[in-house]
This record gives C-alpha cells, sequence and structure tokens, in this order.
C-alpha cells in the first residue's frame, strides 16, 4: 500500500535564468548603468531619451523602456565591455 501512494519529490527545476527590473534614470549623457558579473556596465541610450526609463534584466539581456512602454534599447551585454554603445545601421556597413 505505501509504495502504491504517489510520493512527495522537489519541485521541478526552475529556470536558471536571473530576472530583475529597475527603475532608473537615463543620465544627460545618455547612458543607464547596471551592474552585471560583478562590473558596472554603461548602456548607451540617447542624450534625447534623458529621464525615468524601466529596464527588464534576464541574465545577459536587457530591454530598456520608456515609462509608456515603449521599447527604446534592446541588447546583449558584451562581458568584455564597460561601455555598450548604440549601433547605428549606418556604420556597419
Amino acid at each position: 500500500m505505501f509504495a502504491s501512494r504517489i510520493k512527495a519529490r522537489p519541485a521541478l527545476d526552475r529556470a536558471s535564468t536571473w530576472f530583475r527590473v529597475r527603475q532608473d534614470r537615463v543620465s544627460k549623457a545618455g547612458n543607464v548603468t547596471v551592474r552585471y558579473l560583478s562590473r558596472l556596465r554603461h548602456i548607451g541610450i540617447g542624450k534625447a531619451h534623458a529621464g525615468e526609463v524601466r529596464m527588464l534584466i534576464a541574465d545577459d539581456r536587457v530591454r530598456v523602456v520608456r515609462a509608456d512602454g515603449s521599447l527604446l534599447r534592446e541588447l546583449v551585454i558584451d562581458a568584455e565591455r564597460d561601455y555598450q554603445p548604440r549601433l547605428h545601421s549606418s556604420s556597419m556597413s
């Protein structure tokens, strides 16, 4: 009878992704900062977007959105760089 019942087990493994949400302010220089791998990273947003933003962070993936929800920037943090520049399509040619 004991063997016929369902046994208690730990819950299924949760995703190993680390999520966080940050409210931050874009500086007058046009960037925000986030700590990644114990180092402060600077993410270029643009001077035109100075003010309050929200950052949605999942491990090394970051989305920066305005208060109204519009996406300003989406990137994967490059662990080799402290400053994460904005890439322009005209400079990629």
